[in-house]
């Protein structure tokens, strides 16, 4: 199994016309290319990312889109507060892309630091992103929130027990919300990439974890989706092409999860 290599992205003129969506990791990886697709389907992006560097790089390579640059690290509490002030009294959409990976330590290995980082990034900031979130979307009955989930939140084989248990908790969150405000004209749902080429470090320092994972990794993984492969199924969620979705963790993996 993979991915199509003919494939090539298709922007759908007007699909985020008059929508403000706030990206987080915005400046490479899975995070710029869903930041790039908003924007050049007519929406304003508020940008985020832990790097002033790259969103400064972001900006000049596309003078021509809606990019608002807000270089915060959302691992501190005072840093969602900050990227709501920057997107201003409505918004339409959260893409909480922002992550990092462990390095597939085992639980007899993890240290108290590894695991406090690892869930501060990939669960704590996406809790205090939303909560700053969700009431401007109350007070206009509609929203959408897409939350990056990974084949490790579906599986126990695809990193080590930080990063693994993260991406479960971001499954649940998901599903919570979904339930919390069904009703309210709010949509919750997750995207789980499998193999991406991003820039995210992802070092198997874990000779237990070479051990065990190496070989069934190996084995079973397709090969690796483009970052614009990924924005396409986040913005698909984003959208209101994603009607009717609620709660739902979609794999995008090119069949990973289905082995």
């Amino acid at each position: 199994m993979g991915t199509d290599p003919d494939w090539n992205e298709e922007t759908t003129p007007g699909r985020f016309a008059g929508n403000t969506v706030i990206v987080t990791g915005a400046g490479s990886g899975i995070g710029r290319a869903t930041a790039l697709r908003i924007a050049k389907e007519g929406g304003r992006v508020v940008a985020v990312d832990i790097s002033s560097p790259r969103l400064d790089s972001l900006l000049a390579e596309n003078p021509e889109l809606d990019l608002v640059p807000v270089a915060a690290d959302l691992s501190t509490p005072e840093a969602a507060a900050r990227v709501v002030a920057a997107a201003g009294n409505r918004i339409d959409g959260l893409a909480n892309v922002a992550g990092i990976m462990d390095r597939f330590e085992p639980i007899h290995e993890v240290d108290d630091a590894t695991w406090e980082r690892v869930f501060e990034v990939n669960v704590k900031s996406i809790m205090r992103l939303t909560r700053e979130v969700v009431p401007l979307m109350l007070r206009s009955g509609s929203g959408s929130v897409v939350n990056i989930s990974s084949e490790a939140g579906l599986r126990g084989s695809a990193a080590g027990v930080a990063y693994t248990a993260s991406k479960h908790a971001v499954n649940g969150i998901t599903r919570n919300c979904a339930v919390m405000y069904g009703k309210t004209g709010l949509r919750f749902n997750a995207v789980a990439p499998g193999a991406t080429i991003t820039n995210i470090e992802a070092p198997m320092d874990s000779v237990h974890a070479q051990q065990v994972l190496g070989p069934l990794m190996a084995a079973n993984i397709p090969t690796p989706a483009t970052a614009a492969q990924l924005a396409a199924s986040i913005t698909f969620l984003l959208s209101k092409d994603g009607t009717n979705l609620n709660g739902a963790i979609l794999p995008s993996d090119a069949g990973w999860s289905a082995i």
